[in-house]
């Protein structure tokens, strides 16, 4: 993938005279988007980091999503393959992207130390059964490197390889990523854009969500 700018964005606020972080952009074809978003608050013991990379617009090959967050000792993680279509009306599609992550997701929830993040019943509806989304302790932080390395390798794999043509689900894929990411970055779904709000500003933090929403890479 290519960088766009370098970063795209320098991310500031009133809390520190020095930039505290960065959104980077970058763009490729089968991995149409990639969003990072770096955020370190020395002041308020803050170190968070987003990566979001989008398929294009078009393709039935899910969305990767994975976030770390240090806030002052806790620690916080979510991991997930967003889907591209309603996974109760496309049960092949479900079960080729969606199969193979179960052993994982699993095993991953037996890692001693997590506890389930505090999400609204609207997030997980917008996300997928698979996601992984806990508070943990540093020891159990530290051994969420296996689940994301698995969950990362399987969607190389989907984005490499593709679908097998019975999988591919029914209706607009296109109007159906528009809405969905719409609703994953609003402010009032996800209550962490607030918060982000408060540290670098409204008018930035709306970019940021602008950037996040949408299916074309900026220039």
């Amino acid at each position: 993938m290519r960088e766009i700018g370098a970063p795209y964005m320098n991310l500031t606020s009133p809390m520190s005279p020095a930039p505290i972080g960065a959104l980077r952009l970058f763009a490729g074809e089968q991995v149409r988007k990639m969003v990072y978003i770096g955020l370190v608050v020395p002041p308020i013991g803050l170190d968070s980091h987003m990566l979001f990379a989008f398929t294009p617009p078009e393709s039935a090959i899910p969305h990767f999503t994975l976030d770390s967050v240090m806030a002052g000792p806790y620690f916080a993680f979510h991991l997930d393959l967003i889907p591209r279509a309603d996974l109760g009306a496309n049960l092949a599609y479900m079960n080729a992207v969606f199969d193979d992550l179960t052993p994982i997701f699993e095993e991953a929830k037996k890692i001693e130390g997590l506890t389930p993040a505090q999400l609204g019943p609207k997030q997980y509806a917008l996300m997928s059964p698979w996601m992984l989304a806990y508070r943990a302790s540093q020891s159990a932080f530290e051994q969420i490197q296996a689940p994301v390395n698995a969950y990362l390798d399987h969607w190389f794999k989907l984005v490499e390889h593709g679908l097998p043509a019975e999988a591919m689900p029914s209706g607009d894929l296109v109007a159906r990523d528009r809405i969905n990411r719409a609703a994953i970055f609003n402010p009032d779904v996800d209550k962490v854009w607030r918060q982000v709000e408060q540290l670098v500003g409204a008018e930035t933090g709306a970019r940021m969500r602008a950037i996040l929403q949408n299916q074309h890479v900026e220039s």
